[in-house]
């Protein structure tokens, strides 16, 4: 079974950042339709197993009759999230115990480690947080590691609720799926400063082109034309990979990492040649900075561009109070309209974890509308669900459902969707060589060979 050791041993290097401490709530603040005092933030030791009594890392502290529910959901918008549907499911099944062993730190590094220190020891949480793609299949399905949910899909009738790229990305070559998704996450969005861009006298761009002159004028205006932030390497995996899907297009784009084209080709070649100029228009201190610090500075009208996830977008709503469409605005990172790189948060039902039946129970809450409407909002993110009521979504929610339905959905690499570990990892390294090197050649041939060892 434990043939992903291996495997697992890269993954703290590689976990995607879109579930960070600093994550809020994609609903407006003013029209939140879940009430604080709904959230139980501290519940009552007799319905549930206290706080300060559990310990993620030893399993002896939670009863095997417990509905134990692992993630790393810690910041203001997820945490929220998650009571809320703790909050859901306790009221719609008062018969079980909820333990909420979330572990925060490291963008889901640390809640990595602990999970994968436990299945190993043959000690799995009730059900457990993990992307949807590369990161569940190759690192748990393929390990034996996951029970198939198909009885699940049929009873509760799913399988025309959520999209068929969702549905392949959590599917293994069997037709078995293994998980249920909850959220996605948009991760080529550029995030922007309307004034700045007023007073430079340009328009946000749309494609690659429009960029770079966009770029030039901003920076004649003495504004920072691009705000990036990588002090952690996956930033700029981030940042290239809305490139790579401009320049390459979908077909492309997913043949690249199925093993089934050359990263040599002329495609990828413009990819690195794009982000060369790119770099050329980013902040002096970029590598001191992480990406909410980035974000900050376009914010606060010192910059005019930032590539990042819509996680960001709560992260200006709620942490720097800013207004949707007046102090900020978003557009899909240049050349990559059309496309939507997807991130998508699941959870499904371990071999061997306890209480089976709560656990399931569990899922039923999370593949629900209801469900997804609920946490949503407050998540940062939007459902996964085709279904969902528009209304409880802010603007840019609401755009970003709209796309979510028409554009074609790949994954994203940066954030352990689109390839095994392995190549995830390769990939940051030649990024980071290449931001201090700017060697494109180089580039594509370390990836070619990441290729040959991991993707073929």
């Amino acid at each position: 079974m434990w043939r992903v050791l291996a495997l697992l041993a890269a993954l703290t290097l590689i976990i995607a950042a879109c579930e960070v401490e600093d994550e809020d709530p994609i609903a407006d603040p003013e029209e939140d339709d879940v009430a604080e005092d709904d959230i139980d933030e501290d519940p009552d030791p007799d319905d549930d197993v206290a706080d300060d009594e559990i310990d993620p890392e030893d399993p002896d502290t939670i009863p095997d009759e417990a509905v134990e529910i692992f993630s790393w959901w810690t910041g203001a918008g997820e945490e929220a999230g998650l009571l809320a549907l703790i909050d859901m499911f306790e009221e719609e099944h008062p018969e079980y115990e909820v333990v909420n062993s979330a572990v925060a730190g490291g963008a889901g590094t640390d809640a990595q480690a602990v999970l994968t220190s436990r299945m190993q020891a043959g000690d799995p949480p009730g059900t457990f947080q993990i992307h949807a793609g590369r990161a569940l299949l190759d690192q748990w399905v393929e390990a034996d590691a996951m029970q198939p949910l198909n009885f699940l899909y049929d009873e509760e009738d799913w399988w025309d609720v959520f999209p068929d790229e969702l549905l392949d990305m959590t599917t293994d070559e069997d037709g078995n799926i293994y998980s249920v998704p909850v959220n996605v996450h948009r991760s080529n969005v550029m995030w922007t400063n309307p004034d700045v861009f007023e007073d430079a006298g340009v328009e946000v761009p749309t494609t690659i082109d429009e960029f770079v002159e966009a770029a030039e004028a901003i920076e004649e205006a003495g504004y920072t034309p691009l705000a990036l932030g990588d002090n952690e390497t996956w930033t700029l995996v981030h940042t290239w990979e809305g490139v790579l899907a401009a320049t390459a297009g979908p077909e492309l784009y997913e043949d690249l990492f199925a093993g089934e084209a050359d990263w040599t080709s002329d495609e990828v070649v413009e990819s690195f040649e794009v982000l060369d100029q790119m770099f050329d228009y980013v902040n002096d201190d970029h590598a001191a900075r992480n990406w909410q610090e980035a974000a900050q500075l376009v914010g606060e009208g010192e910059a005019a561009m930032h590539i990042m996830g819509d996680w960001a977008g709560g992260y200006f709503w709620v942490d720097l109070d800013l207004e949707l469409e007046e102090d900020f605005g978003w557009a899909p990172t240049p050349g990559s309209d059309g496309q939507f790189i997807t991130v998508v948060d699941t959870f499904g039902l371990p071999e061997g974890a306890p209480n089976e039946e709560g656990t399931t129970d569990w899922l039923r809450i999370l593949g629900s509308q209801e469900g997804q409407d609920t946490f949503n909002p407050l998540k940062g993110s939007i459902p996964a669900r085709l279904d969902a009521d528009e209304t409880e979504y802010n603007e840019y929610g609401q755009e970003t459902m709209a796309d979510f339905e028409s554009d074609t959905l790949i994954p994203s690499l940066a954030h352990n969707s689109a390839a095994p570990p392995d190549f995830t990892e390769e990939a940051q390294g030649v990024l980071e060589v290449f931001m201090s090197e700017r060697d494109v050649e180089r580039a594509v041939e370390d990836l070619e060979q990441a290729a040959d060892s991991f993707l073929r």
